[in-house]
C-alpha cells in the first residue's frame, strides 16, 4: 500500500506538533514502496540506510555542529544522494541553513517538530504499521468477549447475530455485524474494525436493524480490537464429519497471514451458545498463558499406561 509523505504529515500533523519547512512539492515521495517493516522506515539519521526517513535529534545535531564544515557538506550530500522520503528535525531545533537549501532545491520535505526525536519515532513507526498494513474484509460478527477478539464465522442461519446479542445483553461489546474489517497492523497483530455505514448496528432476523449503541449504551460498543480467536458454527452434521471431537492440536485460520487460534462449536437445540463461547475465551486465555488442557490430559495418560499398563 502506498502512503506519502503528505498523508503521513496531515495524518500526525495535530498529534506531533509537525511543520512543513521546505520541500512541500515533494509531498508525493512514497515513504514505504516495498513490504518493509515499519522500523526499517524511520529512524534517527544513520547513512547506513540513506532511504529512510531521518530524524535529527540532540545527539544528531551535536555531532553535525562539531564537525567542519567540509564535513557537513559531505553529510548533507549523503542524506540527498540517498533520496529518503523526508527529513524530520526534532525537540525545536532550528536547522542548519545548508540543510534547508539542500531540501529546497532537491524537493525534499524537511519537517520540524517540538517533540522528542523518540516520542516521534515511536508514533510514526507504529502509524506507518497501521497505514500500511494489509487488509481484508470478513463476513461474520466480531466481538469483545472478556478482553478477548472474538470473530464469530459460519454458515448463514446459524444464529450469529442472536449469539451476538445475547453475547451484549451479558456485558460483551459489539465491533462489527456481517461485515469486519481486518487490517495486519504487526507482524503477530491483525486488527478488526467496523464499516462506517455499519457501525452500532446488529441485524437480527425477526427484528431487523438495532443500534445497540442507543439500546445497551455507550459501554456495549468497541471501536476496533487485535482478533485472537475464531469462533466457527457448524451444523452437527458437518462436525462429525469434518471436525475430530477431540483434536490434540490447537485449530488455527490464516488471517492475513497469521495463524489464529479457530474454535469449532456444533449448533442444536438446547446448547447454550453465549456460555460454550465464553468458555471458549477462557480457554483461549489459558492458552495463551501456556496452559494447554488437551496437551495436559494426552501426557496423564501416557504417563498412567507407563506406569500400570492400563489408562
Amino acid at each position: 500500500m502506498t502512503v506519502t509523505v503528505r498523508q503521513m504529515f496531515e495524518a500526525n500533523r495535530e498529534a506531533l506538533q509537525l511543520r512543513w519547512i521546505a520541500g512541500e512539492a515533494g509531498g508525493s515521495r512514497d515513504i514505504a514502496p516495498s513490504r518493509a517493516a515499519p522500523a526499517d522506515l524511520l529512524g534517527y539519521l544513520n547513512l547506513i540506510h540513506p532511504s529512510r526517513m531521518h530524524v535529527f535529534g540532540q545527539a544528531e545535531t551535536a555531532y553535525y555542529l562539531h564537525l567542519d564544515e567540509s564535513r557537513r557538506r559531505a553529510i548533507l550530500d549523503d542524506v540527498v544522494s540517498g533520496n529518503p522520503p523526508a527529513v524530520i528535525v526534532s525537540e525545536g531545533i532550528e536547522p542548519d541553513p545548508g540543510l534547508v537549501s539542500r531540501c529546497r532545491a532537491a524537493n525534499l520535505p524537511l519537517l520540524s517538530s517540538g517533540l522528542p526525536g523518540a516520542r516521534i519515532i515511536d508514533t510514526l513507526r507504529s502509524w506507518l504499521g497501521k497505514a500500511t498494513g494489509d487488509s481484508t474484509s470478513m463476513h461474520g460478527v466480531f466481538m469483545d468477549v472478556l478482553g478477548l477478539g472474538v470473530l464469530i464465522s459460519g454458515e448463514s442461519g446459524l444464529g450469529k447475530s442472536e449469539l451476538a446479542l445475547e453475547l451484549i445483553s451479558r456485558g460483551h461489546g459489539l465491533i462489527a455485524d456481517d461485515v469486519v474489517d481486518f487490517k495486519r497492523i504487526a507482524h503477530n497483530a491483525v486488527e478488526g474494525s467496523c464499516p462506517p455505514l455499519l457501525r452500532n448496528m446488529l441485524e437480527v432476523r425477526g427484528l431487523g436493524l438495532l443500534d445497540i449503541r442507543t439500546i445497551f449504551g455507550e459501554t456495549s460498543i468497541r471501536r476496533k480490537m487485535r482478533l485472537k480467536l475464531i469462533v466457527h458454527l457448524v451444523r452437527r452434521s458437518t462436525m462429525e464429519n469434518e471436525y475430530e471431537r477431540l483434536p490434540l492440536e490447537a485449530l488455527t485460520q490464516d488471517i492475513l497471514g497469521l495463524a489464529v487460534r479457530k474454535v469449532v462449536i456444533p449448533v442444536a437445540a438446547g446448547r447454550n451458545m453465549a456460555v460454550l463461547t465464553e468458555a471458549a475465551v477462557r480457554s483461549t486465555v489459558l492458552s495463551l498463558r501456556g496452559i494447554d488442557t488437551t496437551r495436559e490430559f494426552v501426557e496423564r495418560q501416557h504417563q498412567m499406561i507407563e506406569q500400570g499398563g492400563q489408562p
